[in-house]
């Protein structure tokens, strides 16, 4: 999940080993399915050559990752998993720390974009 927008980009961990390898053609598909222009997605994925694993000390963030976590359970179709999908409906889900913005992690990902390209 992206700490500014909140936009989720969910993936399988395993195989654990793969996984930064992975992360970055999974983000990008999120993106893409977000319709974002190409070259937003070039740019992120120039941003993202590097890859570390931390804990986040921003609360807000846990408390989302929590709540898509119960909704994901919710939302899930086990005979047909589509996690970009499922990214896709989670982003549209209203978060409290983006009330007073735009309201949901989809929306502000559009916001950000629109303040780049202008």
């Amino acid at each position: 999940m992206n700490e500014r927008t909140l936009l989720p980009v969910l993936l399988p961990l395993a195989p654990a080993r793969s996984l930064p390898a992975r992360i970055p053609d999974e983000i990008a598909a999120v993106l893409d399915a977000h319709q974002m222009p190409k070259a937003v997605i070039a740019d992120e994925l120039l941003n993202m050559r590097e890859c570390r694993f931390a804990t986040t000390a921003n609360r807000s963030v846990v408390g989302v990752m929590n709540e898509f976590t119960k909704l994901a359970e919710i939302y899930a179709d086990p005979a047909r998993p589509n996690l970009v999908a499922l990214s896709l409906r989670l982003a549209t889900t209203p978060c409290t720390p983006l009330h007073q913005r735009s309201v949901s992690p989809d929306r502000e990902l559009a916001a950000l974009v629109r303040s780049i390209a202008s």
